[in-house]
């Protein structure tokens, strides 16, 4: 899996190496966008047509919304490929960590000790390209981390590894 240092100012990450996820990953994020982009655009534009196109006020809104989602659907498919190469993830010490975001950027710290759960789930689109979601269950209620993009066999290994850190954290408490 490619690797790269960053250094994040003021996170306390200074000098962590990031392990990027696939990039195949943006084959599936691109699928998912276009389908819904175009699913959600045809259908508002079609409510548009049948309340009376550009020739009633009513009509022309929903022409117009349905073309605006168009637009938004298209730039988010170009910002897609970005997106991807923004997921990373670190094994530190004490810690797994992982980060997500272009202008948002959100960093999110689970400790070993506190995983009850590592789950590995492949879609149909992932299992096609060969890839996994990691998802982490912890003590706490509205921890939601999903690692997507991770080559099968390597999302394996980590997961066998997560589970093998967790057990030892957990001994110790």
């Amino acid at each position: 899996m490619p690797r790269e240092r960053l250094d994040e100012q003021g996170l306390g990450l200074s000098g962590t190496t990031w392990t990027r996820v696939s990039p195949k990953l943006v084959w599936t994020e691109l699928v998912t966008t276009v389908l819904i982009g175009a699913a959600v655009t045809a259908g508002v534009v079609v409510i548009g047509v049948v309340t009376g196109g550009f020739t009633r006020p009513a009509g022309t809104v929903w022409t117009l919304i349905g073309i605006a989602v168009g637009i938004i659907a298209l730039v988010t498919a170009l910002l897609t490929p970005r997106r991807v190469r923004s997921i990373g993830y670190a094994l530190r010490d004490d810690d797994l960590v992982f980060r997500r975001g272009l202008m948002w950027q959100r960093f999110t710290a689970v400790p070993y000790g506190r995983m009850q759960l590592v789950d590995v789930a492949r879609g149909p689109l992932d299992r096609a390209l060969g890839m996994s979601e990691l998802k982490f269950v912890t003590a706490a209620a509205a921890s939601n981390v999903r690692i997507p993009g991770i080559p099968a066999a390597d999302a394996d290994e980590l997961r066998d590894r997560l589970v093998d850190l967790a057990e030892s954290r957990r001994a110790g408490l």
